[in-house]
């Protein structure tokens, strides 16, 4: 289940080997600061944000941390918006060993709430506060979005073996132990073993939640960013 919830367990063990806790606010604050600005970036009439009382009343966020989190991500995205190009090339710096691409997509996509190919401060202010400080059900709500790829409202076996082979891929080859080839297969059984209740084969979102909750690893894989802020 390690890699199956890869939205927070895997990316905890990553970041022990980063820069520390606030790396994992660092990822989506974006640094383009080595690299020419992405053209649709240079195209974009800047946008600005709605007012910051209003993303404080919105988010777990006070106002001086909103402050800090829209400095940074100002000051390396000037026009106010993050392209899906971008936002993989940043992320894949977080995995060298790996190829972060096909799960940086999946990612991008749950932070595009509105689904238009770009990912505003208010998009992603919202959901860093649901992914460090919001309540249980909210963190696997978000995540449980993130795994339902066609937005049907359940995960099929297709779309579970998408997101893990993404994982795996992400995490690369120089892993130990060493993961063999049916690796992924595994997981998505046992995932559905312990996830689809009825046997239908597909994973409601209120199939996930219990069974999630039943999982104390899990549940304790979902604190751990509490109190990066």
């Amino acid at each position: 289940m390690g890699a199956v919830m890869g939205t927070f367990s895997l990316q905890a063990k990553q970041r022990r080997h980063s820069k520390g806790p606030r790396a994992m606010v660092e990822l989506q604050v974006i640094d383009l600061s080595d690299k020419v600005e992405d053209e649709l970036e240079m195209s974009t009439v800047c946008y600005r944000p709605e007012g910051l009382e209003q993303l404080e009343a919105q988010t777990n966020f006070t106002k001086r941390e909103l402050q800090v989190l829209y400095r940074g991500f100002k000051n390396e995205c000037p026009s106010g918006v993050v392209n899906e190009d971008t936002f993989k090339q940043i992320y894949s710096q977080f995995f060298p060993h790996g190829d972060a691409s096909m799960y940086a997509h999946y990612l991008f996509n749950a932070f595009d709430s509105a689904n238009n190919g770009s990912v505003k401060f208010e998009d992603f202010v919202m959901a860093l506060s649901i992914l460090l400080r919001g309540t249980v059900h909210e963190k696997l709500k978000w995540t449980f979005n993130l795994y339902d790829i066609n937005k049907d409202g359940c995960i099929n076996k297709e779309e579970m073996m998408s997101i893990v082979k993404a994982i795996y891929d992400m995490m690369g080859k120089f892993t130990y132990p060493v993961l063999k080839d049916d690796a992924p297969r595994l997981h998505v059984d046992a995932f559905f073993q312990k996830m689809d209740k009825n046997k239908d084969g597909v994973v409601t979102f209120d199939e996930f939640i219990e069974s999630c909750q039943e999982d104390e690893n899990i549940m304790r894989s979902l604190q751990l960013f509490e109190n990066v802020m």
